[in-house]
């Protein structure tokens, strides 16, 4: 029994030597080929929303700077 077990082991640890490097060959090839292609459309998109969000965040900021320095001067010093 224990003999069958580690000889079912042994080639479960074989396949995964085997097959886990290829996986990772592959994976990053098509990685790579992908990214020679440039951003897709949904990518681009994804891109110019993120910056949007984050103009109207930085205007929020600047606003609340503004608010703070109006109503307690001395509050960058804490």
């Amino acid at each position: 029994m224990e003999k069958e077990l580690i000889e079912a082991l042994d080639a479960l640890l074989g396949l995964a030597i085997l097959a886990v490097p290829l996986w990772l060959f592959l994976h990053y090839r098509w990685k790579i080929a992908k990214a020679k292609h440039g951003m897709s459309e949904e990518d681009l998109q994804r891109l110019h929303a993120l910056h949007d969000h984050a103009q109207r965040l930085e205007a929020r900021l600047a606003t609340l700077e503004t608010i703070l320095d109006a109503k307690a001067p001395q509050w960058r010093e804490q």
